[in-house]
């Protein structure tokens, strides 16, 4: 469902992502790992779009990101680690904004933001302007904002920023129901809790390099687990030395 072949970008001569390949097939759930410019959201830029590779394909449900662009990003929905709202619209205008975008009809449009609201647990504040809602409601907001069109593909990053524990666990239950469904999610975070959670193969990055994958098998037989295993990747030690 989702392929990366080779692919690489540069800012000013300066690698961010070189020569990364990754599969990732129907109803996975992919945690990408790694420290602060690591390269992980310059992958989903990418993905998206909004940044163009230096070299490589990018395929997201069969479509070539780069010579079929709108239908990619028609299948592709995504959580952005740092994300922009019309403040002045109320959470449903700013969904029914977003279902305008994919062209949805508006009966069709009414029918899934009623569900999603529900979803996201944020139904006593969706005629409430957004400038007005706390950061983890914002969140909530923004994860329905990338379902509205039903994707086959969701690109996630950073999705447990601003919330509280009650919506870490309903968002995490609610990407786990999306994998169930058949969706492909690639999930960029920081929490290796979460990360040994809810996926099913995990890849660490470190100076845009794929340094490994993990199994959720292999993860969970590793002494440490994916703590000692991100450490080993990230820093070059053998796992138990000395930080």
């Amino acid at each position: 469902m989702i392929r990366l072949e080779n692919i690489s970008r540069a800012f000013d001569g300066k690698w961010a992502v070189k020569g990364l390949s990754l599969e990732i097939p129907e109803g996975e759930i992919f945690g990408l790992l790694g420290p602060n410019g690591a390269g992980k959201t310059t992958i989903m830029r990418m993905m998206t779009g909004i940044l163009q590779p230096t070299g490589g394909k990018i395929f997201i449900a069969g479509h070539d990101a780069a010579k079929e662009p709108v239908e990619a990003k028609s299948v592709t929905g995504y959580v952005p680690d740092r994300p922009f709202f019309y403040e002045k619209l109320t959470g449903k205008e700013f969904l029914i904004f977003i279902a305008s975008i994919h062209r949805m009809k508006k009966e069709d449009a009414m029918r899934r933001i009623e569900g999603l609201t529900g979803l996201v647990d944020i139904k006593a504040v969706e005629d409430e302007l957004i400038e007005g809602y706390s950061q983890g409601m914002k969140q909530r907001l923004l994860f329905a904002s990338a379902l509205v069109h039903e994707p086959k593909v969701i690109l996630i990053d950073e999705p447990f920023v601003g919330l509280d524990p009650i919506g870490v666990l309903l968002i995490r239950d609610i990407i786990k129901d999306l994998a169930s469904g058949g969706a492909t999610i690639l999930l960029a975070t920081h929490s290796l809790q979460m990360a040994s959670e809810l996926c099913h193969r995990v890849g660490l990055i470190n100076k845009g390099v794929l340094t490994a994958v993990k199994s959720r098998a292999e993860v969970s037989s590793a002494e440490g687990g994916l703590a000692a295993l991100f450490l080993k990747e990230v820093s070059g030690r053998p796992s138990g030395e000395g930080r």
